[in-house]
């Protein structure tokens, strides 16, 4: 658990956001992998992104760094 100031809100999101991010990484064909209680990876044009479903922050090499699940997934559709 992090050290947010309303952790009771972030123990109930975490798993839905993680489990959409999931689904529609799924659903563009990425495969998941190192996943972790707050995060995980997946390959991209062969980089390894980071996406941190809670905060919505994706970072990595072939993408840009920023935050939000569309946004991120904007960028993996091009």
């Amino acid at each position: 658990m992090s050290n947010r100031l309303d952790q009771e809100r972030e123990k109930r999101l975490q798993p839905k956001r993680m489990a959409v991010a999931k689904l529609e990484l799924n659903r563009l064909g990425f495969e998941i992998y190192n996943q972790t209680e707050t995060s995980f990876n997946f390959d991209f044009k062969g980089n390894k992104i980071t996406y941190f479903p809670y905060s919505g922050w994706h970072s990595g090499k072939a993408i840009k760094d920023g935050r939000g699940l569309q946004n991120l997934l904007k960028q993996l559709k091009q």
